[in-house]
């Protein structure tokens, strides 16, 4: 990996822990603290009042380091779109949540169109991109025609809320995503969206300064949906698709989760977990959040790791 890629995602840790210093207590005078619902563990109760919205902090490093260091090209331009327009949709979220007092933020249905109307626009722009996608352990392509443009729309909104179902314990979402990105950067190569990849991992990694537990600030939805919208544009734009289901099994697990429980629960009034997403179950069971947090950023490595071992294997083929 070039010393130029490299330095990127230093600059853009650098920046964040910068950005940190000056947000974080502008975010606390300005009282935009966490409100923890009651359903969720006794336990983190305590956070009550922790500034949130720190994604603010990342997305500016974030910028400027791409715009700085990467080439100008239609595959940057549409990794910063996806990055900032999902990054605006969880900013509103939070807006709803603090400022306006509603503890829910977003309707589910305000949600769900403002992500369509992102995905839309990324596949109004990307339209002329192939619809074949890569079978990595074949190693040959399949053209799904049409339906591509459905598998591209899933694939955003389940990688955004997957990654923002993830961001439940300190350090967790930005953790678990480092090593994603890292895969992704080694997959894009020598490129713009390299540069993209690695300055999202210094900015998580520089995130982490302040996040890590006990945390000083929570990313928000502001945070995790632009981290869900940056690993999202990297599958659709390396072309690996499928490989996001391995890359980011975390991110899977965390969203199965909740929809096994949920079906669970609906259809025979039990549930399999003790408290879904994942991460709950385990603290429930007596685990520290520390070694829950540390535990799943080492299976997220596990997993980046296979899927970028399956990745190298499929492209020799």
């Amino acid at each position: 990996m070039e010393f130029s890629l490299l330095l990127a995602g230093f600059v853009a840790f650098v920046l964040t822990a910068i950005g940190g210093v000056i947000i974080i207590p502008f975010l606390r005078r300005l009282k935009f603290g966490q409100s923890i619902r009651d359903c969720g563990p006794e336990a983190h109760l305590k956070k009550a009042g922790t500034p949130t919205m720190g994604g603010l902090v990342m997305i500016p490093a974030v910028l400027a380091v791409s715009l700085l260091f990467a080439e100008k090209n239609s595959a940057l331009w549409l990794a910063v779109f996806l990055f900032v327009g999902h990054a605006a949709i969880g900013f509103a979220d939070d807006y709803i949540k603090i400022v306006l007092k509603r503890n829910l933020g977003l309707t589910a249905r305000q949600k769900l169109f403002l992500q369509t109307l992102v995905a839309a626009v990324f596949i109004l722009f990307n339209k002329g991109a192939a619809t074949s996608i890569w079978l990595p352990l074949a190693g040959a392509q399949l053209d799904l025609g049409h339906l591509y443009y459905l598998l591209v729309f899933l694939l955003l909104l389940g990688t955004t809320n997957a990654v923002n179902l993830t961001d439940g314990l300190d350090g967790l979402a930005a953790g678990a995503t480092i090593p994603v990105l890292l895969a992704y950067a080694v997959i894009a190569g020598n490129t713009s969206l390299a540069v993209f990849s690695l300055a999202t991992a210094g900015a998580c990694a520089g995130f982490l300064l302040f996040n890590r537990y006990p945390a000083k600030v929570f990313m928000g939805d502001t945070g995790s949906l632009a981290l869900g919208g940056a690993v999202a544009a990297l599958a659709l734009l390396t072309g690996t698709e499928l490989l996001l289901v391995v890359i980011g099994g975390l991110y899977v697990v965390e969203a199965l989760s909740v929809i096994i429980q949920v079906i669970s629960f609906k259809t025979r009034g039990k549930r399999i977990f003790r408290m879904s997403p994942l991460h709950h179950h385990f603290e429930l069971g007596g685990w520290r959040e520390q070694k829950v947090a540390l535990a799943f950023c080492l299976a997220s490595s596990a997993c980046s790791i296979l899927g970028l071992a399956i990745y190298l294997l499929g492209v020799q083929k």
